[in-house]
């Protein structure tokens, strides 16, 4: 369940970031594109700090935490990434 709960607050991230590029940015898709190269280093931070936490605090090796964090990582990224190619085409 824990997992899944990061997972949303990746998603959640994503929607401040693309929140924050359009009212700063203004229409068009190259301020949500700026969001999204920003949401992607800051999501690799934050599913780094539950891995380390993971490994710190909840005693998880690396080798078992590793998985979790590629996990944690890749769905919203790939997500942003889709949504970063469908905007580049438009």
């Amino acid at each position: 369940m824990h997992t899944v709960l990061v997972i949303l607050g990746g998603f959640v991230l994503l929607a401040l970031c693309l929140l924050a590029g359009r009212g700063f940015g203004g229409p068009g898709a190259a301020p949500l594109i700026l969001a999204i190269k920003l949401f992607l280093p800051l999501w690799l931070v934050g599913a780094g700090i539950n891995m380390y936490i993971g490994v710190a605090q909840a005693g998880y090796s690396v080798a078992e935490e590793f998985p979790i964090f590629v996990g944690i990582y890749a769905v919203p990224a790939a997500v942003a990434g889709l949504l970063w190619w469908r905007l580049a085409k438009g």
